[in-house]
């Protein structure tokens, strides 16, 4: 490894060896068995939200939570989101109750600094937020999403997610199997982002969609934010998606990395320029594609919203776990969200129909509503019978009266903010 991080000096990666790769190391099949999570947080100032907090003092409050022993991994998003990911847990109780134990840790640490952490989709007062983090990755990111206008920018410095890691599935057929779940994510993940839309003011503006973040990802790229074709075969077409997508960048040991126009990886690989291409580049080649499901050996659902309150994040990794790993829960759940793909039609979320629907209009979609329900009640019945503790049992059911009964979503509670 270079002194700049970069693996380099492995042998050059033929197209064959690079299909060969993808469709082994992106559906790691077996009983579903483990849960994770990753939750991005906005860092607000504790007095007033509205105030805006200088860039020098933001790094100083991160480099203070950077000591903190933390089982959970720490790092910041370029706007300075603070993004705690936990180990992958044997069960939803320990995933829930370690990231708890890290999150009552980083909020100690920054209230007596006057800031908190603060559950939005993207961040309803500041925008455009300063980029705090200036290296490589983020410099050729800006450039490369920049082509296409500001929702890139918007993405990385003013935006907030809870993005919930399950195992892919099993190789067989059936309700746990990882061709089912694949197609379950995409279309569960509608239902998921209109539920939890929380994201409908940006920049002190309301913008016409629950959630603003998953408008933002439905124009990042023309090809880098879609999902690929959900009915085929899994391991095929996220292989043909991930070479016919754009390189971001081409990474270098010194200087700046290029950002190539155009250059889709496949294409990078006959040609072997700017230089050949090795199984490392095209392990990082992945880490910059951002589909609402992205297959990292798990899948990894990525279109939930940041929820409000301290908890609130409970409540969508409780649900998701719960469809997708008790097996009746998830017949159930497949067989309620299977009539979306309908509307959802032939195009990738979040593009289609269906998601775009479920961005702009949450719950209030009479069709996403009608599913949401079926999705909370076969949830609210598998949580027993996979360990949850009674505060989360609670914890959703007050979210499903609150929200899911009527139609709503929490970004229906963000109306008034700029009032």
């Amino acid at each position: 490894m270079s002194p700049s991080g970069i693996r380099r000096g492995g042998p050059p990666l033929t197209e064959a060896e690079a299909e060969d790769l993808l469709r082994c190391i992106c559906f790691k099949t077996g009983p579903p068995r483990t849960v994770g999570v990753e939750l991005e947080w906005l860092v607000h100032e504790l007095r007033d939200p509205r105030l805006p907090v200088r860039p020098s003092r933001l790094a100083a409050a991160l480099d203070t939570v950077r000591t903190l022993p933390l089982v959970s991994a720490l790092t910041f998003e370029p706007g300075g989101q603070l993004e705690l990911s936990s180990r992958p847990a044997g069960s939803l109780m320990e995933c829930l109750d370690s990231l708890a134990a890290d999150l009552t840790a980083v909020r100690a640490a920054l209230g007596p600094l006057g800031l908190t952490l603060s559950g939005y989709g993207v961040d309803p007062w500041h925008a455009p937020r300063d980029r705090v983090l200036h290296e490589p990755r983020y410099d050729a990111m800006e450039t490369a999403l920049g082509r296409t206008g500001p929702a890139g920018r918007a993405m990385m410095c003013e935006s907030a997610s809870v993005q919930v890691c399950l195992d892919a599935g099993l190789e067989e057929p059936g309700p746990l199997g990882y061709h089912r779940r694949w197609q379950l994510s995409h279309l569960l993940g509608a239902v998921l982002v209109a539920a939890f839309a929380n994201s409908p003011v940006h920049g002190g503006r309301r913008t016409g969609w629950r959630s603003t973040r998953q408008a933002l990802w439905a124009e990042l790229d023309p090809r880098r934010a879609l999902a690929p074709p959900r009915d085929g075969e899994p391991r095929a077409e996220w292989a043909a998606h991930v070479l016919d997508t754009p390189v971001m960048c081409v990474r270098a040991e010194e200087g700046p990395w290029t950002v190539p126009e155009g250059l889709t990886f496949r294409e990078w690989l006959r040609t072997g320029l700017p230089r050949p291409a090795d199984a490392d580049d095209l392990r990082y080649h992945m880490t910059t594609l951002f589909p609402p499901v992205r297959p990292r050996g798990h899948l990894e659902l990525r279109m939930v919203d940041a929820q409000p309150g301290p908890d609130g994040w409970m409540v969508p990794v409780a649900v998701t776990t719960a469809v997708f790993d008790d097996p009746e829960a998830a017949e159930t759940v497949y067989r309620a969200v299977k009539p979306l793909a309908e509307l959802a039609g032939p195009g990738p979320a979040p593009r289609n129909p269906l998601w775009l629907a479920a961005a702009r209009d949450g719950l209030a979609d009479p069709e996403l509503h009608a599913a949401a329900r079926a999705v909370f009640s076969a949830a609210l019945d598998a949580l027993p019978r996979i360990g949850a503790s009674e505060g989360v049992r609670r914890a959703v059911a007050a979210f499903h009266e609150r929200y899911v009964i009527p139609g709503s979503c929490p970004a229906d509670d963000l109306q008034v903010v700029t009032s």
